[in-house]
Protein backbone atom coordinates (compact mmCIF):
# COMPACT_ATOMS: atom_id res chain seq x y z
CA UNK A 1 0.00 0.00 0.00
CA UNK A 2 1.16 3.64 -0.73
CA UNK A 3 -0.19 6.26 1.21
CA UNK A 4 -0.90 10.10 0.15
CA UNK A 5 -0.63 13.27 1.88
CA UNK A 6 1.06 16.51 2.09
CA UNK A 7 4.02 17.79 4.03
CA UNK A 8 3.13 21.03 3.48
CA UNK A 9 -0.57 21.56 4.67
CA UNK A 10 -2.50 25.05 4.39
CA UNK A 11 0.28 26.15 1.68
CA UNK A 12 -2.06 27.28 -1.80
CA UNK A 13 -0.82 25.74 -5.26
CA UNK A 14 0.18 22.50 -5.05
CA UNK A 15 0.00 19.66 -6.64
CA UNK A 16 -1.53 17.15 -4.34
CA UNK A 17 -4.51 19.83 -3.61
CA UNK A 18 -6.72 18.47 -1.61
CA UNK A 19 -8.31 15.31 -2.88
CA UNK A 20 -5.21 13.62 -3.80
CA UNK A 21 -7.49 10.11 -3.91
CA UNK A 22 -9.65 11.16 -6.47
CA UNK A 23 -9.52 11.89 -10.10
CA UNK A 24 -10.09 15.82 -10.70
CA UNK A 25 -12.86 16.44 -13.71
CA UNK A 26 -12.36 19.62 -16.05
CA UNK A 27 -15.08 21.12 -14.11
CA UNK A 28 -13.28 21.19 -10.43
CA UNK A 29 -10.24 21.84 -12.26
CA UNK A 30 -11.65 25.23 -14.41
CA UNK A 31 -14.01 25.96 -11.53
CA UNK A 32 -10.46 26.31 -9.28
CA UNK A 33 -8.93 28.33 -12.10
CA UNK A 34 -7.57 26.17 -14.20
CA UNK A 35 -7.15 26.56 -17.72
CA UNK A 36 -7.65 30.54 -17.18
CA UNK A 37 -6.37 33.34 -19.56
CA UNK A 38 -3.57 34.42 -16.87
CA UNK A 39 0.15 35.85 -18.60
CA UNK A 40 0.98 35.59 -21.93
CA UNK A 41 3.29 32.90 -23.07
CA UNK A 42 6.89 35.36 -23.18
CA UNK A 43 5.74 36.46 -19.33
CA UNK A 44 5.02 33.26 -18.57
CA UNK A 45 8.23 31.85 -19.65
CA UNK A 46 10.10 34.99 -17.77
CA UNK A 47 7.96 33.77 -14.47
CA UNK A 48 9.72 30.52 -15.17
CA UNK A 49 12.92 31.77 -15.46
CA UNK A 50 12.78 33.86 -12.31
CA UNK A 51 11.70 30.87 -10.04
CA UNK A 52 14.25 28.97 -11.37
CA UNK A 53 11.97 25.91 -12.31
CA UNK A 54 13.99 22.85 -13.21
CA UNK A 55 12.93 19.26 -14.85
CA UNK A 56 11.10 16.71 -12.42
CA UNK A 57 12.58 14.18 -15.10
CA UNK A 58 15.44 13.46 -13.10
CA UNK A 59 18.37 15.54 -14.90
CA UNK A 60 16.82 18.72 -13.83
CA UNK A 61 17.54 20.70 -16.58
CA UNK A 62 16.19 24.23 -16.09
CA UNK A 63 12.80 24.52 -17.76
CA UNK A 64 13.08 28.18 -19.34
CA UNK A 65 16.07 27.04 -20.87
CA UNK A 66 14.79 24.11 -22.42
CA UNK A 67 11.30 25.79 -23.75
CA UNK A 68 13.64 28.49 -25.11
CA UNK A 69 15.90 26.42 -27.23
CA UNK A 70 13.23 24.45 -28.34
CA UNK A 71 11.18 27.51 -29.54
CA UNK A 72 14.26 29.14 -31.13
CA UNK A 73 15.02 25.58 -33.19
CA UNK A 74 14.54 25.34 -37.39
CA UNK A 75 10.79 24.34 -37.85
CA UNK A 76 7.70 23.78 -35.76
CA UNK A 77 8.43 22.49 -32.59
CA UNK A 78 6.68 19.87 -31.00
CA UNK A 79 5.88 19.33 -27.43
CA UNK A 80 5.82 15.74 -25.31
CA UNK A 81 4.29 15.16 -22.32
CA UNK A 82 6.51 12.34 -21.07
CA UNK A 83 4.77 9.56 -18.25
CA UNK A 84 6.83 6.63 -18.54
CA UNK A 85 8.05 6.26 -14.93
CA UNK A 86 10.84 3.94 -15.84
CA UNK A 87 11.91 4.14 -12.09
CA UNK A 88 10.69 1.39 -9.92
CA UNK A 89 10.49 3.39 -6.74
CA UNK A 90 8.65 6.51 -8.22
CA UNK A 91 4.69 6.57 -8.50
CA UNK A 92 4.37 10.54 -9.06
CA UNK A 93 4.02 10.49 -12.42
CA UNK A 94 1.56 7.99 -12.70
CA UNK A 95 -0.53 9.31 -10.10
CA UNK A 96 -0.48 12.71 -11.70
CA UNK A 97 -1.75 11.45 -15.06
CA UNK A 98 -4.40 9.65 -13.05
CA UNK A 99 -5.32 11.97 -10.46
CA UNK A 100 -5.02 15.57 -11.84
CA UNK A 101 -4.95 15.00 -16.13
CA UNK A 102 -6.29 18.51 -16.18
CA UNK A 103 -3.01 20.29 -14.70
CA UNK A 104 -0.72 18.42 -17.01
CA UNK A 105 -2.70 19.17 -19.98
CA UNK A 106 -2.76 22.55 -19.23
CA UNK A 107 1.00 22.95 -18.72
CA UNK A 108 1.16 21.07 -21.95
CA UNK A 109 -0.75 23.24 -23.84
CA UNK A 110 1.09 26.53 -21.88
CA UNK A 111 4.40 24.67 -23.22
CA UNK A 112 3.04 24.76 -26.81
CA UNK A 113 1.92 28.12 -26.64
CA UNK A 114 5.54 29.20 -25.30
CA UNK A 115 7.25 27.18 -27.79
CA UNK A 116 5.19 27.67 -30.95
CA UNK A 117 4.30 23.78 -31.40
CA UNK A 118 1.68 22.58 -33.87
CA UNK A 119 1.69 19.41 -33.00
CA UNK A 120 1.60 17.84 -29.10
CA UNK A 121 1.35 14.51 -27.41
CA UNK A 122 1.26 12.56 -23.88
CA UNK A 123 3.38 9.47 -23.63
CA UNK A 124 2.89 6.97 -21.28
CA UNK A 125 3.10 2.92 -20.29
CA UNK A 126 0.57 2.54 -17.83
CA UNK A 127 -2.99 1.85 -19.14
CA UNK A 128 -4.59 3.56 -16.09
CA UNK A 129 -3.25 6.92 -16.84
CA UNK A 130 -3.75 6.79 -20.61
CA UNK A 131 -7.75 5.98 -20.15
CA UNK A 132 -7.55 8.69 -17.40
CA UNK A 133 -5.76 11.57 -20.06
CA UNK A 134 -8.25 10.09 -22.65
CA UNK A 135 -11.02 10.79 -20.48
CA UNK A 136 -9.91 14.22 -19.61
CA UNK A 137 -9.39 15.17 -23.55
CA UNK A 138 -13.01 14.22 -24.06
CA UNK A 139 -14.07 16.38 -21.26
CA UNK A 140 -11.66 19.13 -22.42
CA UNK A 141 -10.92 20.13 -26.08
CA UNK A 142 -7.30 21.95 -26.26
CA UNK A 143 -6.71 24.54 -29.11
CA UNK A 144 -3.57 21.83 -30.11
CA UNK A 145 -4.84 18.52 -30.17
CA UNK A 146 -3.02 16.49 -28.01
CA UNK A 147 -2.13 12.15 -29.66
CA UNK A 148 -1.74 10.00 -26.34
CA UNK A 149 0.76 7.35 -27.21
CA UNK A 150 1.04 4.32 -25.57
CA UNK A 151 4.61 2.40 -25.33
CA UNK A 152 5.72 -0.71 -23.44
CA UNK A 153 7.14 -0.44 -19.88
CA UNK A 154 10.60 0.02 -19.32
CA UNK A 155 13.30 1.38 -17.18
CA UNK A 156 14.68 2.89 -20.60
CA UNK A 157 11.58 3.33 -22.41
CA UNK A 158 11.06 6.85 -20.13
CA UNK A 159 14.95 8.47 -22.10
CA UNK A 160 13.90 11.65 -24.16
CA UNK A 161 15.75 9.81 -27.20
CA UNK A 162 13.78 6.89 -26.79
CA UNK A 163 10.52 8.86 -26.02
CA UNK A 164 11.39 10.37 -30.01
CA UNK A 165 12.59 7.13 -31.18
CA UNK A 166 9.05 5.87 -30.13
CA UNK A 167 6.64 8.83 -31.15
CA UNK A 168 8.30 8.56 -34.39
CA UNK A 169 7.16 4.93 -35.17
CA UNK A 170 10.19 2.49 -33.63
CA UNK A 171 10.97 0.96 -30.59
CA UNK A 172 11.31 2.80 -27.20
CA UNK A 173 15.21 2.63 -26.87
CA UNK A 174 17.71 5.15 -26.56
CA UNK A 175 19.79 6.92 -29.75
CA UNK A 176 23.30 8.00 -29.55
CA UNK A 177 23.19 12.06 -29.24
CA UNK A 178 23.86 14.74 -30.68
CA UNK A 179 21.56 15.99 -31.46
CA UNK A 180 19.42 15.78 -28.99
CA UNK A 181 15.68 16.27 -29.18
CA UNK A 182 15.27 19.75 -28.40
CA UNK A 183 17.74 20.33 -31.70
CA UNK A 184 16.04 17.38 -33.91
CA UNK A 185 13.09 15.10 -32.77
CA UNK A 186 9.93 13.94 -33.72
CA UNK A 187 9.54 14.17 -37.31
CA UNK A 188 12.62 15.63 -37.48
CA UNK A 189 11.47 19.27 -35.56
CA UNK A 190 12.95 20.95 -32.55
CA UNK A 191 11.08 18.65 -29.39
CA UNK A 192 10.23 19.58 -26.17
CA UNK A 193 10.48 16.26 -23.67
CA UNK A 194 9.04 17.40 -20.38
CA UNK A 195 8.31 15.48 -17.41
CA UNK A 196 4.95 15.44 -16.55
CA UNK A 197 5.42 16.62 -13.16
CA UNK A 198 7.49 20.06 -14.78
CA UNK A 199 4.10 20.73 -17.01
CA UNK A 200 2.18 20.62 -13.87
CA UNK A 201 4.25 23.19 -11.84
CA UNK A 202 4.19 25.07 -15.13
CA UNK A 203 0.53 24.98 -15.24
CA UNK A 204 0.60 26.44 -10.98
CA UNK A 205 2.97 29.25 -12.05
CA UNK A 206 0.38 30.26 -14.70
CA UNK A 207 -2.07 30.04 -12.62
CA UNK A 208 -0.13 31.49 -9.88
CA UNK A 209 2.65 33.47 -10.60
CA UNK A 210 2.97 35.29 -7.53
CA UNK A 211 3.80 32.34 -5.65
CA UNK A 212 5.96 30.81 -8.39
CA UNK A 213 9.22 30.43 -6.26
CA UNK A 214 7.48 28.06 -3.85
CA UNK A 215 5.81 26.41 -6.61
CA UNK A 216 9.52 25.62 -7.99
CA UNK A 217 10.98 24.81 -5.11
CA UNK A 218 8.69 22.35 -3.77
CA UNK A 219 8.33 18.50 -5.55
CA UNK A 220 6.79 15.50 -4.97
CA UNK A 221 8.68 12.38 -4.10
CA UNK A 222 8.24 8.67 -3.34
CA UNK A 223 9.23 7.57 -0.25
CA UNK A 224 9.57 3.55 0.71
CA UNK A 225 11.99 1.42 2.97
CA UNK A 226 11.22 -1.74 4.30
CA UNK A 227 9.72 -0.05 7.44
CA UNK A 228 6.88 1.80 7.29
CA UNK A 229 4.68 2.18 3.95
CA UNK A 230 5.56 3.70 1.12
CA UNK A 231 4.74 7.51 0.96
CA UNK A 232 3.87 10.08 -2.25
CA UNK A 233 4.34 13.32 -0.81
CA UNK A 234 4.78 17.27 -1.43
CA UNK A 235 7.54 19.17 0.32
CA UNK A 236 9.78 21.82 0.07
CA UNK A 237 13.47 21.31 -1.28
CA UNK A 238 14.45 22.84 1.96
CA UNK A 239 12.88 19.50 4.14
CA UNK A 240 15.92 16.86 5.32
CA UNK A 241 15.91 13.26 3.89
CA UNK A 242 15.80 12.75 7.94
CA UNK A 243 12.34 14.68 7.96
CA UNK A 244 11.19 11.92 5.17
CA UNK A 245 12.56 9.08 6.39
CA UNK A 246 10.53 9.65 10.02
CA UNK A 247 7.34 10.98 7.77
CA UNK A 248 7.46 7.64 5.55
CA UNK A 249 8.24 5.66 8.81
CA UNK A 250 11.93 4.76 9.14
CA UNK A 251 12.72 6.64 11.54
CA UNK A 252 16.39 4.86 12.94
CA UNK A 253 17.49 5.17 8.63
CA UNK A 254 20.70 3.97 8.29
CA UNK A 255 21.38 5.57 5.17
CA UNK A 256 19.11 5.56 1.73
CA UNK A 257 19.18 4.76 -2.07
CA UNK A 258 18.53 8.26 -3.76
CA UNK A 259 17.15 9.19 -7.03
CA UNK A 260 15.34 6.13 -7.87
CA UNK A 261 18.28 4.46 -9.09
CA UNK A 262 20.12 7.33 -9.83
CA UNK A 263 21.67 9.33 -6.96
CA UNK A 264 22.95 6.00 -5.64
CA UNK A 265 23.56 4.99 -1.56
CA UNK A 266 24.36 7.69 1.33
CA UNK A 267 24.84 6.74 4.64
CA UNK A 268 23.23 7.97 8.03
CA UNK A 269 25.60 11.27 8.40
CA UNK A 270 24.28 12.39 4.73
CA UNK A 271 20.63 12.72 6.38
CA UNK A 272 20.62 15.64 7.67
CA UNK A 273 20.93 17.36 4.02
CA UNK A 274 18.11 19.29 2.43
CA UNK A 275 16.76 18.05 -0.97
CA UNK A 276 18.07 21.11 -2.41
CA UNK A 277 19.78 19.97 -5.74
CA UNK A 278 23.10 21.56 -4.74
CA UNK A 279 23.68 20.28 -1.64
CA UNK A 280 22.95 16.74 -2.51
CA UNK A 281 25.46 17.45 -5.64
CA UNK A 282 27.87 18.53 -3.29
CA UNK A 283 27.47 14.92 -1.20
CA UNK A 284 27.66 13.06 -4.27
CA UNK A 285 24.49 12.33 -4.51
CA UNK A 286 20.82 13.50 -6.30
CA UNK A 287 17.43 13.49 -5.97
CA UNK A 288 16.96 12.41 -9.08
CA UNK A 289 13.46 11.49 -10.14
CA UNK A 290 12.54 12.23 -6.78
CA UNK A 291 12.28 8.60 -5.46
CA UNK A 292 13.85 7.40 -2.45
CA UNK A 293 14.49 4.22 -0.23
CA UNK A 294 15.35 4.66 2.71
CA UNK A 295 17.53 1.59 4.76
CA UNK A 296 16.26 0.53 7.85
CA UNK A 297 18.40 -0.50 10.81
CA UNK A 298 20.40 -3.91 10.62
CA UNK A 299 19.40 -3.89 6.73
CA UNK A 300 22.95 -4.09 5.04
CA UNK A 301 23.67 -1.52 2.21
CA UNK A 302 25.49 -4.40 -0.03
CA UNK A 303 22.10 -6.15 -0.32
CA UNK A 304 20.30 -2.75 -1.78
CA UNK A 305 23.15 -1.96 -4.19
CA UNK A 306 22.33 -5.62 -5.09
CA UNK A 307 19.34 -5.16 -5.62
CA UNK A 308 19.20 -1.96 -7.74
CA UNK A 309 21.85 -3.39 -10.09
CA UNK A 310 20.25 -6.64 -10.66
CA UNK A 311 17.10 -4.21 -11.15
CA UNK A 312 19.33 -2.34 -14.18
CA UNK A 313 21.09 -5.26 -15.73
CA UNK A 314 17.71 -6.91 -16.35
CA UNK A 315 16.35 -4.06 -17.94
CA UNK A 316 19.09 -3.33 -20.31
CA UNK A 317 17.92 -2.15 -23.79
CA UNK A 318 21.04 -4.22 -24.89
CA UNK A 319 22.10 -2.07 -27.88
CA UNK A 320 25.44 -1.51 -26.29
CA UNK A 321 28.06 -4.04 -25.68
CA UNK A 322 29.12 -2.23 -22.68
CA UNK A 323 26.08 -1.90 -21.13
CA UNK A 324 25.26 -5.77 -21.19
CA UNK A 325 28.64 -6.71 -20.19
CA UNK A 326 29.32 -3.62 -17.51
CA UNK A 327 26.17 -3.66 -15.83
CA UNK A 328 26.63 -7.92 -15.78
CA UNK A 329 29.61 -7.92 -14.12
CA UNK A 330 28.66 -5.34 -11.08
CA UNK A 331 25.62 -6.90 -10.57
CA UNK A 332 27.48 -10.91 -10.49
CA UNK A 333 30.19 -9.03 -8.34
CA UNK A 334 27.86 -7.30 -6.18
CA UNK A 335 25.53 -10.17 -5.60
CA UNK A 336 28.65 -12.81 -4.43
CA UNK A 337 29.73 -10.04 -1.85
CA UNK A 338 25.83 -10.35 -0.77
CA UNK A 339 25.88 -14.00 -0.94
CA UNK A 340 28.89 -15.07 0.96
CA UNK A 341 30.95 -16.06 -2.07
CA UNK A 342 33.04 -12.85 -2.69
CA UNK A 343 35.73 -12.28 -5.53
CA UNK A 344 38.81 -11.48 -3.47
CA UNK A 345 39.11 -8.31 -5.68
CA UNK A 346 35.44 -7.64 -5.31
CA UNK A 347 36.13 -4.46 -4.54
CA UNK A 348 38.97 -3.69 -6.35
CA UNK A 349 37.27 -4.28 -8.92
CA UNK A 350 34.27 -2.51 -8.39
CA UNK A 351 36.38 0.58 -7.68
CA UNK A 352 37.69 -0.20 -11.73
CA UNK A 353 34.24 -0.24 -13.16
CA UNK A 354 32.58 2.65 -11.09
CA UNK A 355 35.29 5.14 -12.51
CA UNK A 356 35.44 3.32 -16.17
CA UNK A 357 32.15 2.32 -16.88
CA UNK A 358 30.27 5.59 -16.96
CA UNK A 359 29.65 7.81 -20.01
CA UNK A 360 30.15 5.06 -22.50
CA UNK A 361 26.72 4.05 -23.22
CA UNK A 362 23.56 5.60 -25.09
CA UNK A 363 21.71 6.29 -22.45
CA UNK A 364 22.38 6.52 -18.54
CA UNK A 365 21.53 2.81 -17.28
CA UNK A 366 25.05 1.88 -17.44
CA UNK A 367 26.23 4.91 -15.30
CA UNK A 368 23.39 3.98 -13.19
CA UNK A 369 24.64 0.86 -12.40
CA UNK A 370 28.44 2.04 -12.21
CA UNK A 371 27.39 4.88 -9.92
CA UNK A 372 25.34 2.65 -7.60
CA UNK A 373 28.53 0.20 -6.89
CA UNK A 374 31.13 3.24 -6.59
CA UNK A 375 28.67 4.94 -3.96
CA UNK A 376 28.83 1.72 -1.77
CA UNK A 377 32.17 1.88 -1.47
CA UNK A 378 32.43 5.65 -1.03
CA UNK A 379 29.33 5.50 1.34
CA UNK A 380 29.97 2.30 3.08
CA UNK A 381 33.03 1.10 2.57
CA UNK A 382 34.23 -1.07 6.30
CA UNK A 383 30.87 -2.60 5.73
CA UNK A 384 31.68 -3.26 1.43
CA UNK A 385 35.38 -4.44 2.64
CA UNK A 386 34.09 -7.20 5.63
CA UNK A 387 31.91 -8.61 3.12
CA UNK A 388 34.88 -9.90 1.31
CA UNK A 389 36.59 -11.17 4.60
CA UNK A 390 32.94 -13.39 5.60
CA UNK A 391 29.44 -13.91 5.00
CA UNK A 392 27.04 -11.14 6.26
CA UNK A 393 23.92 -12.09 8.55
CA UNK A 394 21.88 -9.70 7.18
CA UNK A 395 22.19 -10.69 3.78
CA UNK A 396 21.87 -13.87 4.87
CA UNK A 397 18.61 -13.35 6.41
CA UNK A 398 17.46 -10.99 3.91
CA UNK A 399 19.55 -11.89 0.20
CA UNK A 400 19.02 -9.86 -3.10
CA UNK A 401 15.78 -10.32 -4.98
CA UNK A 402 16.97 -9.12 -8.09
CA UNK A 403 14.99 -5.73 -7.49
CA UNK A 404 11.56 -6.54 -6.95
CA UNK A 405 11.66 -4.97 -3.41
CA UNK A 406 12.44 -1.56 -5.18
CA UNK A 407 8.93 -1.79 -6.88
CA UNK A 408 6.46 0.96 -5.06
CA UNK A 409 2.82 0.69 -5.76
CA UNK A 410 0.37 3.44 -7.64
CA UNK A 411 -1.55 5.22 -4.76
CA UNK A 412 -5.60 4.16 -4.99
CA UNK A 413 -7.32 7.00 -7.36
CA UNK A 414 -11.19 7.15 -7.51
CA UNK A 415 -12.79 7.65 -10.63
CA UNK A 416 -14.17 11.00 -9.86
CA UNK A 417 -13.25 14.17 -7.53
CA UNK A 418 -15.37 14.49 -4.06
CA UNK A 419 -13.69 17.41 -2.82
CA UNK A 420 -12.71 20.24 -5.52
CA UNK A 421 -8.97 21.93 -4.91
CA UNK A 422 -8.22 25.09 -3.89
CA UNK A 423 -8.44 27.81 -6.25
CA UNK A 424 -5.87 28.83 -7.68
CA UNK A 425 -6.34 32.62 -9.09
CA UNK A 426 -4.04 34.87 -8.13
CA UNK A 427 -2.08 37.86 -9.09
CA UNK A 428 -1.53 37.96 -12.84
Amino acid sequence: MTAIRSLMPGRPATLLGTAPESMEDAAAYEAAGGYGTGCGPEQLLEHIATAGLRGRGGAGFPAAVKLAAVRDGDGPPVVVANGEEGEPGSVKDRWLLRARPHLVLDGLARAASITGATRSYVYVSDPVAAASVRRALAEWVPALPVEVIETEHAYVAGEETAVVRRINGGPALPTAKPPRPFQQGVGDKPTLVSNVETLARIALIAARPDLRRQIADSTLVTLSGTSGHALLTEVSCDTTLRALAAAQGTAEATGALMGGLFGGLIADGSLDLPLERQALAAAGTTVGCGAIRFLAPGECPVTAAADAVSHLAAESARQCGVCVAGTAAVRDTLHSLATGRPDPDAVTKLLRWSAGLPGRGACGLLDAAAGTAGSLLRAFPDITRAHVESPCRACSAVPPDGGSRLAVAVPAVAASLATPVPALKGTP
